[in-house]
């Protein structure tokens, strides 16, 4: 049979082969910090200058007591029964303990916050043994997820009906002031509805309706007035609105969440919304859930008011001080924790807790507008939290924590004194810095998973990636012997990107489906190299040189691989779309193996058989074809 002329494999233009190489190199280098293991220091860092790092001996002291036992720099080993510490080393600005394993870490870090939590941070700094010009590239390993590393899993409801009910009641109070600025007596504001609110004028409001009419619908214009009578104005929220506050509201608290956990040093988290009121809430690397929990479940607010007596704006807030001292509040705050930029916990020039705070241009000249006005004034600061009753209802609870007078003209910067201590200042900085939410959540689901459990599940996980590449190589070399050769180094490669690719992309972590997902990018890779094989044999068949029969088997299988990976990889757009937790996790290990299995399996493939092939041979590395 004639051969059809075909073009020649060392026609492969020599610019794709380097594109091959660079990003190659590429994969490989970012795939290289997978295969160095890290190091876990616990850090003792003084929390006033006066303070200086704790010595090896008195740690020796301590964990000798605990019955476990290390090393010092020296080589001199601490008396016990259980290696727990690898060595100490001080410097003058904090003292380091290593430690072998995470199991022992967690230990002694909670040896150490015990005994010295008080004057020292406790802190974990981890470690990683690849080489130094590595780190200086920047490469760090894939993350890990909940299932792998180990950490805790929340579950957090977020009750938008009592943001509705708070917002509402924020306007009507806004709309009692609005008609007092119109000069309208006798007027009635009241919350009706889940999302109606009814103003009833006296008789001799009638003509001021229309100004004030057009004032709402300026400022609010998410309200549509419902039902205008000669008295009576009705204003409510209609459903795209109702649906657009419920969506915001969703947004602005994952983003919150979001917040406190960067501000809580964990970088590998997880937060999505699940259904419509839910968010789920992974925290790889945790193992103090009451610390997390007390962050992350917290709906603290901060608001700052004017003494009722000092101001003329309709409604009055009554509230208790530490003191149980009783204070009338103006019902409108002069601005809240919404205009907060940043806080800083600190001590004053006495030693006593603060948190000092930068307000955004916004709040910036609420404050400066207040404050020139009312020199020589108190102003009150409101804590308020939401927490759930016998009922499982929504109560919000608010206290004073400072009562000061103002001194001078203030501006964008100011403090807050008379903390009760540097950790509450602490953290209450912590959660202004992250934003303050505006719906109540509630944690419905709280489970941990142990450090040692997720070193089970890599270790079952690689043993099956094992077993499934070794029986594939097998069966490659077997079946397709030389060109099966170069399936399995495009099969190495490929694994290999994918690592590099996951350690490149800052969203992608590896949990125990995406080790799933990684098995099965083995078979979709090997099912590239078939469907270009099977080709290629047939060609030989019809009577095809081993050149033409490879050049023309790559060609006409291109077009049906495409087909395959293309609706493949939509569906797993779609399960990383509309997923989460385990689901999410594969569906990004099977897209991103989806397009390396493309990269390695064509296109690598084909420039690896062009090099080890250049005649028409029937052997390729002394192996039949």
């Amino acid at each position: 049979m004639m051969n059809i002329p075909v073009k020649k494999p060392r026609a492969y233009f020599k610019w794709q082969n380097l594109v091959l190489v660079i990003t190659l190199l590429l994969l490989l280098v970012s795939a290289l910090p997978n295969f160095y293991g890290k190091q876990a220091n616990i850090r003792l860092t003084p929390r006033s200058e006066a303070s200086k790092p704790v010595t090896p001996q008195a740690i020796k002291a301590l964990f000798s007591g605990q019955q476990l036992s290390g090393q010092d720099l020296s080589g001199e080993e601490l008396s016990g029964q259980a290696q727990l510490l690898d060595r100490i080393s001080v410097t003058q600005a904090y003292t380091d303990i290593l430690v072998p394993d995470e199991a022992a870490r967690i230990r002694a870090e909670k040896v150490l916050k015990d005994n010295f939590s008080g004057d020292y941070l406790v802190s974990t700094v981890i470690t990683s043994d690849a080489p130094a010009w590595l780190q200086a590239l920047g490469g760090e390993p894939v993350k890990l997820g909940l299932d792998l590393s180990g950490g805790v899993l929340f579950v957090l409801d977020v009750d938008i009906e009592q943001a509705l009910t708070e917002r509402l009641q924020q306007i009507s109070l806004s709309l009692k002031s609005m008609a007092m600025e119109h000069k309208l007596r006798g007027v009635k504001v009241a919350v009706t509805g889940q999302s109606e609110i009814s103003l009833t004028l006296a008789d001799n409001s009638r003509q001021s309706l229309k100004p004030l009419l057009a004032e709402i619908n300026r400022v609010y214009p998410e309200l549509t007035p419902t039902s205008i009578s000669t008295r009576q104005l009705k204003l409510n929220h209609a459903d795209p609105e109702l649906v657009k506050f419920r969506q915001q509201i969703m947004k602005q608290t994952i983003k919150t969440m979001r917040g406190r956990i960067e501000e809580l040093g964990i970088t590998e988290a997880v937060t999505q919304q699940q259904g419509k009121n839910r968010i789920r809430i992974e925290l790889p690397g945790v193992h103090d859930p009451e610390q997390a929990k007390r962050i992350i479940g917290a709906t603290a607010s901060l608001e700052f008011y004017q003494l009722a007596e000092n101001s003329r704006a309709m409604g009055v807030k009554r509230i208790k001080d530490e003191n149980g001292r009783g204070l009338l509040l103006n019902s409108q705050a002069v601005f809240t924790g919404a205009n907060i930029k940043n806080a800083q916990s600190g001590r004053d020039q006495m030693g006593a807790p603060l948190v000092n705070l930068t307000l955004d241009n916004a709040g910036g000249k609420k404050m400066s507008a207040f404050s020139k006005a009312n020199i020589g004034k108190p102003m009150v600061t409101v804590f308020s939290e939401f927490y759930r009753n016998q009922n499982n209802e929504a109560v919000k609870k608010s206290k004073v924590i400072n009562v000061a007078t103002i001194r001078s003209h203030l501006g964008a910067q100011f403090s807050i004194t008379n903390m009760p201590s540097l950790q509450e200042a602490q953290e209450l900085a912590l959660l202004l810095r992250a934003g303050s939410l505006t719906a109540p959540v509630t944690i419905v689901k709280q489970q941990t998973i142990e450090a040692t459990l997720g070193a089970d599940n890599i270790d079952k996980g690689i043993k099956a990636l094992t077993l499934g590449i070794v029986l594939t190589l097998v069966f490659m070399l077997v079946w397709y012997r030389g060109l099966g050769l170069i399936a399995n180094l495009a099969l190495a490669l490929n694994l290999m990107s994918l690592l590099g690719l996951m350690s490149l992309l800052p969203g992608a972590v590896l949990t125990l489906p995406g080790i799933a997902g990684l098995v099965l990018t083995v078979g979709m890779a090997v099912d590239t190299n078939v469907l270009i094989f099977e080709r290629i044999k047939e060609e030989l068949k019809r009577g095809r040189k081993v050149l033409s029969a490879i050049e023309a088997g790559y060609k006409h299988a291109f077009a049906t691989i495409l087909d395959a990976n293309i609706t493949t990889l939509i569906t797993g757009l779609i399960l990383y779309a509309i997923g989460y937790g385990a689901v999410k996790g594969f569906a990004l290990i099977l897209c991103l193996g989806i397009l390396t299995s493309i990269l390695t399996g064509v296109f690598v493939s084909k420039a690896l058989t062009n090099m080890a092939i250049r005649e028409n041979k029937d052997k390729l590395l002394g192996v039949t074809l």
